[in-house]
């Protein structure tokens, strides 16, 4: 959430710290909604529902996954632990020795360009930027894991007792904070993506097992990363070929890819809580560069957006997404929906309603077989007449609507009715560790409360383990998406896994209905 927060501000913030502590303000959570619904109406819901999440994860009641107890030596703008605690963590761990053959990992992430973020948006511009992206690190690193602040848009990182450690894994987990970090970030009124680059140390690489050592093999490596350009990412070892970052000499690139069909969608599959049953799969974009590889969306879509090319982007990905569809009809397996992203920018295009509406009809689809994925910040702003009409429009042609990033922003729920979103997407940030987490849970019931009271659907995302996915479907959590059913995958390799889930739950194909 872009907080518009400054200095002047953290009396107040340290205030509310001092007041409340998070398990016994969120333990009260789902009867505060339950209250302010029934006893004040809409507004007062939208302050429980909205605004009081939104204070919680600014005031840092819920953690970040940084570990336990408040530490002396944290970033006043984070509150995450600083270089020495970092260090220490590192170095106790390094030498705690791998008793149980797993190992810990040292990674360095550095927001690009940071000096020219704090130019052009000021101190407060950056704190929210650097609040964000603490967030978001947090929400994809697990419990025992430790993150600091370095400084500057730098983040350091101890990955504790990973029982994995190889180049693939770690160039996975250094795209998914990239990735994390390059959704929009609404300033000031302004969308902002950000890009990050990533050094990380495999620990058989580092000769010395300390962790001054390991954080400094991964600060070189981290620096090594940067002469690439932004978006990198690069490890301390022999023989890696890094991921390849995109600097704006790589648009005349972009757009071969746009037209050569390079970038095309990779499918990622949404599934009931209640039967297993495939209810859809979202559309997400991927570059397979012919020379330098697979290139994380992180990298390429801020290079698109500086570009201009987000319409055309949106174009192939409906194109290649409606193709999906008939195919699967063809094949005869269920697959009901495909839910497609559109950008601010391409929700604010005059003619977007009718290029959906035409691309329907030539793939003969009935509107209820495209969700169109919508970003919270986009349904926050009433005055947004463009996108405002264009959403409106394709929920009256039929189009279910899904908000996507749900208790990141600051939709109002008067906003959320008057455009007819069907459902809500309960951000990653609030599903990390939902099966362990009292204080999740909490927030995630009082979600799912506020969306049934609305009559809305809900899907939690980012599900990356079996005991997240059973207790979002202990809560009421209606659909599930995320790493525990399965990665992107694409196009190419749908089928397969439609049939053996299909014949994991017992489900046979069932051909959805064509457009009338």
């Amino acid at each position: 959430m872009a907080f518009s927060t400054g200095s002047q501000k953290r009396p107040l913030r340290q205030a509310i710290r001092n007041a409340f502590v998070g398990p016994q303000l969120t333990a009260f959570l789902p009867a505060i909604m339950l209250g302010a619904y029934w006893f004040g109406g809409e507004g007062v819901l939208l302050v429980a529902a909205v605004i009081l999440p939104a204070l919680i994860a600014f005031t840092g009641l819920l953690g970040t996954g940084t570990g336990t107890g408040a530490r002396t030596g944290r970033d006043a703008v984070t509150g995450l632990p600083g270089r020495d605690q970092l260090v220490r963590h590192l170095d106790a761990t390094a030498r705690s020795g791998d008793d149980d053959g797993a190992a810990r990992v040292g990674i360095v992430l550095e927001i690009d360009n940071f000096t020219g973020l704090e130019s052009q948006y000021g101190e407060s511009g950056t704190e929210d930027i650097l609040r964000r992206a603490s967030e978001r690190i947090a929400g994809i690193l697990r419990r025992d894991d430790f993150v600091a602040s370095l400084g500057q848009g730098r983040f350091g990182m101890a990955l504790e007792k990973t029982p994995r450690v190889d180049l693939e894994t770690m160039i996975q987990l250094s795209g998914r904070l990239q990735d994390a970090l390059a959704a929009p970030i609404s300033l000031g009124g302004a969308r902002l993506l950000v890009t990050a680059s990533v050094g990380f140390a495999l620990p058989s690489r580092v000769p010395e097992h300390t962790g001054e050592a390991q954080l400094a093999a991964a600060e070189s490596a981290l620096a090594e990363a940067q002469k690439s350009g932004p978006g990198s990412v690069r490890a301390f070892a022999r023989g890696m070929r890094p991921r390849v970052a995109l600097p704006d000499s790589l648009g005349k690139d972009i757009v071969r890819a746009l037209e050569e069909g390079q970038i095309r969608p990779w499918f990622q599959p949404q599934v009931s809580t209640d039967t297993g049953a495939i209810t859809g799969f979202e559309a997400l974009a991927r570059w397979e560069h012919p020379q330098k590889g697979m290139i994380a969306p992180g990298a390429f879509l801020p290079a698109i957006a500086r570009a201009g090319l987000f319409d055309r982007l949106g174009e192939v990905i409906l194109f290649h997404a409606l193709t999906a569809l008939r195919e699967w009809d063809r094949a005869g397996l269920a697959v009901p929906t495909v839910a497609v992203n559109y950008s601010p920018d391409e929700l604010r295009n005059p003619s977007l309603f009718d290029k959906i509406r035409w691309e329907l009809d030539r793939f003969d689809l009935a509107p209820d077989r495209l969700t169109i994925e919508v970003l919270e910040d986009v349904v926050a702003r009433s005055d947004d007449d463009m996108a405002t009409r264009n959403i409106a429009a394709l929920s009256k042609l039929g189009c279910p609507i899904d908000l996507d990033d749900f208790g990141t922003g600051h939709a109002s729920i008067s906003n959320i009715r008057r455009l007819d979103v069907n459902r809500i997407k309960i951000d990653r940030s609030f599903i990390t560790r939902v099966d362990t987490d009292r204080d999740q849970q909490n927030m995630v019931a009082a979600i799912l409360t506020m969306a049934e009271r609305l009559g809305l659907q809900t899907l939690g995302e980012g599900v990356e383990s079996h005991g997240e996915h059973a207790m979002l479907a202990q809560l009421g959590c209606g659909h599930v998406q995320g790493y525990s059913i399965a990665k992107p995958m694409p196009f190419a390799e749908t089928g397969a896994w439609i049939t053996e889930h299909q014949r994991k739950i017992g489900n046979p194909p069932r051909i959805p209905r064509q457009a009338s």
